[in-house]
């Protein structure tokens, strides 16, 4: 059954240009070479309430796969770089419903 990573988080004041570079260029390839499959990306440019700036969403073939890349050296370099960029991040693990969730 397939799982999904729900990922939130605000991009840091005056880091926007340096975040959609390395987004781009390294982080969305360096998932997808783990094993997870981008699936989905929100950027919230206005809001009357508050909440996440960016939302995006990747897909695992299984809970063991996910776990696996969640704890492997590859994900932690990889999110110790988007912690440069990024504020207020939140990670969870659903079960892929094949809609949007939250």
């Amino acid at each position: 059954m397939s799982v999904k990573l729900l990922m939130h988080w605000d991009i840091k004041p005056g880091r926007d240009q340096d975040y959609f570079e390395f987004v781009i260029r390294e982080w969305a390839p360096g998932i997808s070479r783990l094993g997870i499959e981008p699936s989905g990306a929100w950027y919230t440019a206005y809001s009357h309430r508050p909440m996440p700036q960016i939302m995006a969403e990747a897909l695992a073939e299984d809970l063991p796969t996910m776990q696996r890349i969640l704890k492997s050296p590859e994900w932690q370099r990889l999110q110790e770089k988007l912690m440069e960029f990024v504020e207020n991040y939140t990670q969870k693990v659903v079960r892929a419903s094949g809609e949007f969730q939250i």
